[in-house]
């Protein structure tokens, strides 16, 4: 491999400068579009989807925890699956701790076709103690686009709550939900970058976090959902 431009430290300098213009740009579009985004109109929900967790049934309702937002990511794990989906898992390893999010009056769960008792020892394998309830035998996947006749497929919806009235107020398919994993950041700063433009998919990388050594581990593939939601 070919090192880069080696220069003084003022080149160095000079150049960083003036890419940080460029990033002050993607910075304040960033946050245009998050306040485009705050703006959307909403849509409330109406069915009264039941959910199964570790306590019994919940509703949509009882997932806000009183707090007056709700954060669901939709995890890959159709009925019959004996592990997750790589590619959520990363997801799922990024969430952090909850208690900054929890700061801000939000709640964040996660929600799965299959049933509880299919995923709970893959929970616990991956030492996950989020939230993480089942909506089988709802129409709950369905209805927000991440079950169909083909199968499962990822997103991250959003709901706001107003005394018991809840509505929807967004959701991202597809590569919009990269920026749910953290890793993909600190790799971007660096010299390397993400490593992936030699691979059939980016995702062709991606493993369990107790697989990377495992020559039989678990890979994404190919996905029946890419590039299919609003081109994202």
């Amino acid at each position: 491999m070919n090192l880069p431009k080696v220069v003084s430290r003022e080149e160095w300098l000079e150049a960083r400068k003036a890419l940080l213009e460029k990033e002050k740009e993607v910075t304040k579009a960033r946050d245009e579009i998050a306040a485009e985004r705050r703006g959307l109109p909403v849509v409330e929900v109406e069915k009264d989807y039941v959910f199964e967790g570790p306590d019994g049934k919940l509703s949509l309702l009882d997932m806000f925890e009183g707090r007056r937002q709700l954060v669901v990511r939709h995890y890959m794990y159709a009925p019959g699956d004996e592990v997750g989906c790589p590619g959520c898992s990363m997801q799922a390893d990024s969430v952090g701790e909850l208690a900054h999010i929890w700061a801000r009056d939000t709640t964040f769960a996660m929600v799965s076709r299959a049933p509880l008792a299919d995923f709970t020892p893959f929970k616990e394998r991956m030492g996950w103690t989020m939230p993480w309830y089942s909506s089988y035998g709802s129409d709950f996947n369905y209805d927000y686009e991440v079950t169909s006749e083909n199968g499962e497929s990822p997103g991250v919806s959003a709901f706001y709550r107003d005394g018991d009235r809840v509505f929807h107020t967004y959701s991202i398919y597809d590569r919009g939900g990269e920026i749910f994993k953290n890793f993909y950041n600190y790799l971007d700063i660096t010299h390397l970058g993400r490593q992936e433009d030699e691979l059939e998919h980016p995702w062709d990388w991606w493993r369990f976090k107790d697989e990377y050594d495992d020559e039989d581990a678990h890979v994404a593939g190919d996905n029946h959902w890419n590039g299919t939601r609003f081109n994202s």
